[in-house]
């Protein structure tokens, strides 16, 4: 049994990979200093409370377990955050990182599996993006992501610490057997801030931009399940460790979807009308985003699963139903408890 170590395994698309990998016979070891994941997320395997701009806990991590590979889940990853704070992406998007390559190198851990972006592509000059594309970030997410991919191809050459980048596009829905799902604090996701719009949680939903250059104005993306990832890092995973080399992969459906069309096929599966408010455009925001993915599937033979918008779009809502019935839940065990103590 393999340890794999995953930093952000208490994040969204982390704690469905450290399941991933506890089902398929590897043993996570989870690090996330929980400043945006969660400690009930990790469900399987060990959870180490700390960053990897720590060094003091990296060497205590790889000195209790015998790691064979990284995962790294660990930027931050909102683009308009980004913009307004960039020191903080910088800081631990690439600075945090190399302290966590530099930890594997002292350690003789020689593969990462890197969660990449197609940020790093900026506005597309042609689509389908193919991983030729050329890479001009238009925003300090994207950036500091390229950047890292640039050091891991350093690092390569100079340590032999191999590397896979997946470069994803959108990431959404949740896990089938219904243990985890989308969660942020807050939420800026489009998916999950529509579901939680058609279950009453928020007034309406804005739509940043509705003059792009689209079928309906608003932007496209290519949205990819969250499971699906899950399964082409453990493919990346397994060829780092069967001797592949470093090289990067664009994962999508190779469709495109609309901030409108999502909208209404929220509306179609919770069968509720949706308040649409419209905004300004965000900076930094290309109006489309579709990958080519075939290098994927080719080398990798990853072939996602959840293809549909409505399958993507259904697993998230079944999920977010959960959590506000859970809420729910808790909030009527509350009134009845206090209730008793005013009795009393």
């Amino acid at each position: 049994m393999k340890t794999i170590l995953v930093v952000g395994g208490a994040g969204y698309i982390g704690s469905h990979m450290v399941k991933a990998l506890a089902g398929t016979g590897y043993h996570p070891v989870t690090l996330d200093n929980l400043s945006t994941g969660f400690q009930d997320a990790v469900k399987h395997g060990q959870l180490v409370v700390g960053s990897m701009a720590d060094r003091v806990v990296l060497e205590k991590v790889f000195r209790e377990h015998e790691v064979a590979a990284v995962m790294h889940f660990a930027a931050f990853s909102q683009v308009g955050e980004s913009i307004s704070d960039p020191a903080k992406y910088y800081q631990n998007n690439i600075a945090a990182t190399q302290v966590l390559l530099d930890a594997m190198i002292a350690h003789d851990v020689k593969h990462l599996v890197f969660s990449s972006t197609a940020a790093i592509y900026g506005n597309p000059e042609y689509l389908p993006i193919n991983e030729a594309h050329p890479k001009q970030p238009v925003n300090p997410y994207g950036r500091s992501k390229w950047m890292v991919e640039q050091m891991l191809a350093d690092y390569d050459a100079a340590y032999d610490l191999r590397s896979i980048a997946l470069r994803y596009f959108n990431a959404a829905g949740a896990d089938s057997g219904g243990e985890l799902g989308e969660c942020h604090d807050p939420e800026t996701h489009l998916i999950p801030l529509v579901l939680q719009t058609a279950l009453g949680k928020r007034e309406k939903i804005t739509v940043f931009g509705s003059d792009y250059n689209t079928r309906d104005g608003s932007c496209i993306r290519d949205y990819i399940h969250v499971e699906d990832l899950c399964n082409a890092h453990l493919y990346a995973l397994e060829a780092l460790l069967k001797g592949a080399p470093s090289t990067a992969y664009n994962l999508g459906n190779g469709e495109g979807f609309t901030v409108r069309e999502v909208i209404d096929v929220v509306q179609h599966i919770m069968q509720t009308k949706i308040s649409v408010k419209h905004g300004q455009r965000r900076p930094g925001d290309p109006p489309v985003l579709i990958a080519n993915a075939n290098l994927a599937r080719a080398e990798l033979n990853w072939f996602p699963r959840h293809t549909n918008l409505n399958q993507i779009i259904q697993s998230a809502a079944l999920w977010e139903i959960r959590r506000q019935m859970e809420s729910d839940s808790e909030s009527l065990s509350e009134m009845i408890n206090r209730k008793k103590r005013n009795i009393s």
